[in-house]
């Protein structure tokens, strides 16, 4: 059985937006979206992730995500 995220681009918007989420938290979805195959809107996401934390933050997020040590 495979399970995977769906709807990936408003999960982690959403995510972005509640404030009880951080960076670790986001880059396990951000991880998950990667795998999945529903498209994503990555443009939309990395921004959203811009504003709420930076440039720098975009790049710690994408980079436990592409590791898998956000897991």
């Amino acid at each position: 059985m495979i399970i995977e995220l769906t709807d990936c681009t408003n999960v982690l918007l959403d995510e972005i937006k509640d404030k009880r989420f951080k960076q670790k938290d986001i880059a396990k979805t951000y991880a998950l979206a990667l795998r999945s195959s529903f498209q994503t809107d990555y443009k939309k996401v990395n921004q959203a992730i811009i504003d709420r934390w930076s440039v720098s933050g975009l790049i710690r997020i994408k980079e436990l995500a592409w590791s898998g040590e956000c897991f």
